[in-house]
């Protein structure tokens, strides 16, 4: 199952550490970056940590099985990062793949190309599945993992463990040997320019910044009636929902939206869209809006410029949104934005005291009419 020691393709040269790598390892492994992503990894890295792994780390690695490259520029051979096979499993043909790359080699999609070149050569050579497993916070490297066609296949539980020995989630991201070649399918791409707006509203992808505003907007009475359940999130847990923004977009579970006001760039609302029912191309919206920023329409802009995106970029062949019955105003949000009336779903949401409540159902679809 072993690759061969020396791996050039996608423009990247795969290759075993020399001793001249050294200084170029010690510098990248101390970037902060690194450490952050990578806790194993000592704390500070010297060279002669660098040396440790140069000329017995990277050799162990080999030795039992698995591999250790330096990524190289082809032109200079100069050392751009590092990646290998690790936790190799013959019998089920399994190995795991990691990496990091060096400051100076960052953004030049070396991550990308390497991580394609090692698991062409892996699957090539024996391998029938590889696992590449990201920090869920780790945005970049779910990147990479997508674009060098491993597919999202679920999360692994406190499976990670920090510097300081607190436990973290990773997500698995996984390529069989009969996959296709090329970049994995997204179910949610990418906002056209990171952003959509009609002038008056704009709506971006949630970030860590977002924290306090979300925390605000989720903390309002009227909006914990309609949470699942409806009892007021702490901070923490709306700053690791906006932490966590990213990876779920990627993973394709949810697109979780900042709703601001075009003109000042101020957080206003918030607006999810959840690919609930891929198998039918089916997705419900959700929103909510600061009190400040209600009755100018806003929701109702915020609604049409996510459905026209789930329409024509996602694929999506219908929406569905419920409200509470007294929720007049989110009905009207509804309606003015296309959506129909459907019926009415008796005792769906749990409610503040052990009882049920019932959600009106409205829908739209991408043949309905004009938004």
């Amino acid at each position: 199952m072993a690759p061969p020691r020396l791996v050039e393709a996608h423009g990247v040269r795969l290759r075993p550490f020399r001793p001249g790598d050294t200084a170029d390892t010690a510098v990248a492994c101390a970037d902060p970056l690194t450490q952050r992503f990578i806790s194993r990894l000592p704390s500070p890295y010297t060279e002669a940590d660098a040396r440790w792994w140069i000329t017995e780390g990277a050799p162990a690695a080999w030795a039992g099985g698995g591999a250790a490259y330096a990524i190289a520029d082809p032109a200079t051979d100069r050392l751009l990062g590092a990646i290998g096979l690790s936790n190799p499993l013959p019998a089920r043909g399994q190995a795991e793949i990691g990496y990091w790359v060096a400051p100076w080699g960052r953004g030049r999609g070396i991550a990308t190309a390497a991580t394609r070149a090692l698991a062409e050569a892996a699957l090539a050579h024996g391998a029938a599945r590889l696992e590449l497993l990201t920090h869920a916070e780790n945005g970049p490297s779910q990147r990479v993992a997508l674009a060098a066609g491993f597919r999202h296949e679920g999360v692994r539980r406190a499976a990670g463990r920090a510097a300081d020995g607190a436990r973290h989630d990773l997500v698995c991201w996984v390529r069989l040997a009969d996959d296709p070649p090329g970049p994995a399918v997204r179910t949610l791409p990418d906002l056209p320019g990171g952003r959509l707006t009609d002038g008056v509203v704009t709506l971006r992808r949630v970030g860590p910044e977002d924290a306090p505003g979300m925390h605000r907007l989720h903390s309002r009475p009227e909006v914990v009636a309609s949470r699942v359940p409806p009892v007021p999130p702490t901070y923490a847990e709306i700053e690791r929902r906006c932490r966590l923004a990213e990876g779920q977009w990627l993973a394709g579970s949810g697109a979780d939206l900042a709703i601001l006001d075009a003109a000042t760039g101020e957080l206003v609302g918030g607006c999810a869209l959840y690919h609930d029912e891929p198998s039918t191309a089916q997705a419900m919206i959700g929103y909510s809006m600061l009190p400040a920023a209600r009755g100018r329409g806003l929701a109702t802009r915020a609604v049409r410029l996510v459905a026209g995106w789930a329409f024509e970029e996602v694929g999506i062949a219908r929406l569905w949104a419920g409200t509470r019955p007294e929720n007049a105003a989110s009905q009207r949000v509804l309606e003015k934005a296309g959506f129909r009336r459907e019926g009415l779903m008796r005792g769906r949401l749990p409610g503040g005291g052990g009882d049920r409540v019932d959600s009106v159902l409205y829908g739209l679809l991408a043949t309905g009419p004009p938004r």
